[in-house]
């Protein structure tokens, strides 16, 4: 009897088997649900600790197409999309992204050089940005697909940057109720990683990221293009890099572990909590950070040959107060207030004087167009403390810009007259009406901060894991759509920025059916 070949999916289930001959026409979709349950395959097998199912797992994902296409999608469409690497080359038509989802091969893949930039930072120095190529960032996002669930299963429960469905909200609600209570400790260590991208030891990765380790060599040792020179890389990660985000996570996991080794459980009242390269561990006395807890962090950076900053590596108490993510947490009395920090305040405060002096020649509509995604999105991202009072004076700060603006632009016509045309269409805020056909009309109104409800944000649970089928009915209701966040009155009208993490049920089923053409898809 002829022995059939067995398959795991029909034809028609599978992109690879299909090639989509129109960009337009692609089911993003499906795609996404082919290669979320191979994710969530991939977690299942480190939970489990079967680290070869894992790796052959990770093999079949980035030689998909389905995976390869959404590859191309994701740097083809986020903010780098436009902005090209030492070849100078963009894929900007629909041919050109179809043909570069059929190059992203292993076989004969060598990445070209980093293209060196430098952007400002906030004290005056310059951050080396190195940018690769669109073909390097294409294959860079495919295996960043295999590797984000193993980072996202053996992440440590309270870092939170860089991770789908974290975001800076959580981390400060951590912060929050970990210092709010009349018992909490007294003495937090702001910890500061130099250089944390740029220093991180191509030895470490090579030997602990389970991935592919010949093309992962190959991205570490590209080197970079600068002033018609090329230079080795002989350590760190390109900031400009896809994946480098996931490698330094997967770097600094553990160091929640090692600073609960190095003190005792009772007593000692520590708490860690990180976003990227930036955290903080509270401790009941400043000895015990200074002796225990900062010791056992410099002996867990230098295996990975790193180091803490002297400079913004401080041990302070919680009366003094500290910046985190660009909140100011003090506590005055028995009450905690996270506040928007002065210098971030102060650095909107510039950025909206010089929107509206550099806007003399524009309409008033399309200041508002400038100003108002501004205003609503500082606003959105304070609304978690206690930031009442600064809309308050933010928007009054607005608004004297705004009489100025109107002043300049009208020195011979009276206040009422500026009154009328710029403050009176919406009961004496800064607005225009808008005309559009006949008998329609809209008002433009500048956004005020203070209408911005002040919400107290939930955390995420630490071991909540977006490609572990026990939480997909938690994700499910942290959604944007969901319990978590409603539309109302007071509210802002953006929502948060964080990535959907909703399993659909009929990923995770046996006998699943095909979203395009209805055939059953077999589990392999």
């Amino acid at each position: 009897m002829k022995k059939e070949k067995q398959m795991t999916a029909p034809p028609g289930a599978d992109a690879s088997f299909n090639p989509p001959r129109n960009w337009k026409a692609i089911h993003w979709t499906a795609l996404r649900q082919q290669v979320r349950r191979l994710q969530v395959r991939i977690a299942k097998a480190i939970k489990n600790g079967d680290r070869r199912k894992a790796s052959a797992l990770q093999w079949l994902l980035t030689h998909s197409r389905a995976a390869k296409l959404l590859a191309v999608r994701r740097v083809t469409t986020n903010r780098g999309a436009k902005t090209p690497g030492v070849d100078n080359v963009i894929w900007r038509t629909d041919r050109q992204k179809l043909l570069a989802a059929d190059n992203l091969k292993r076989h004969g893949y060598k990445p070209k050089p980093l293209r060196r930039t430098y952007i400002p930072k906030k004290n005056g120095k310059l951050r080396p940005l190195s940018i690769p190529t669109m073909h390097d960032r294409a294959m860079q996002a495919l295996h960043a697909l295999a590797l984000i669930p193993v980072a996202e299963t053996g992440a440590d429960p309270y870092s939170y940057g860089f991770r789908e469905g974290r975001s800076c909200a959580d981390a400060l609600e951590h912060v929050h109720l970990v210092l709010c209570k009349k018992r909490s400790p007294q003495w937090v260590l702001e910890g500061d990683i130099r250089a944390c991208f740029d220093e991180i030891g191509h030895q470490w990765l090579l030997q602990h990221v389970p991935m592919d380790r010949q093309i992962l060599r190959k991205w570490l040792k590209a080197g970079y293009w600068e002033k018609g020179q090329l230079f080795p890389t002989r350590k760190g990660t390109p900031q400009g890099g896809v994946i480098s985000p996931v490698l330094a996570n997967i770097a600094l996991d553990g160091m929640q572990k090692a600073i609960r080794q190095a003190v005792s459980e009772e007593g000692d009242k520590v708490n860690f909590v990180r976003y990227a390269d930036d955290f903080i561990v509270t401790g009941a006395s400043k000895e015990l950070l200074e002796q225990k807890v900062k010791p056992a962090v410099t002996a867990f950076l230098a295996q990975r040959g790193l180091e803490l900053s002297e400079q913004k590596t401080v041990i302070t108490h919680i009366n003094k107060g500290f910046n985190f993510l660009g909140h100011t947490v003090r506590k005055f009395g028995d009450k905690l207030l996270t506040t928007p920090a002065k210098s971030n305040v102060q650095a909107l405060r510039d950025k909206s004087r010089l929107c509206i002096q550099s806007a003399r020649g524009l309409s008033q509509e399309a200041l508002l167009h400038q100003l108002n995604p501004l205003i609503r999105g500082w606003a959105n991202y304070y609304r978690h403390g206690a930031a009442k009072r600064t809309f308050k004076r933010l928007d009054h700060y607005v608004i004297w810009q705004l009489w100025r603006w109107a002043k300049r632009r009208h020195p011979k016509k009276s206040a009422a007259w500026k009154q009328r045309k710029y403050f009176s269409a919406a009961n004496g805020a800064f607005s225009v009406r808008l005309t559009k056909g006949q008998d329609k009309a809209q008002v433009l109104t500048l956004y005020k901060a203070a209408s911005t409800r002040i919400q107290r944000h939930i955390k995420i649970r630490g071991a909540a894991n977006p490609y572990d089928p026990n939480y997909t009915r938690y994700f499910e209701t942290r959604h944007p759509k969901g319990r978590r966040w409603r539309q109302t009155e007071g509210n802002a009208p953006t929502p948060q920025g964080q990535n959907s993490t909703r399993i659909v049920a009929h990923w995770l089923q046996v006998a699943a059916a095909c979203p395009i053409q209805g055939a059953p898809v077999e589990e392999a």
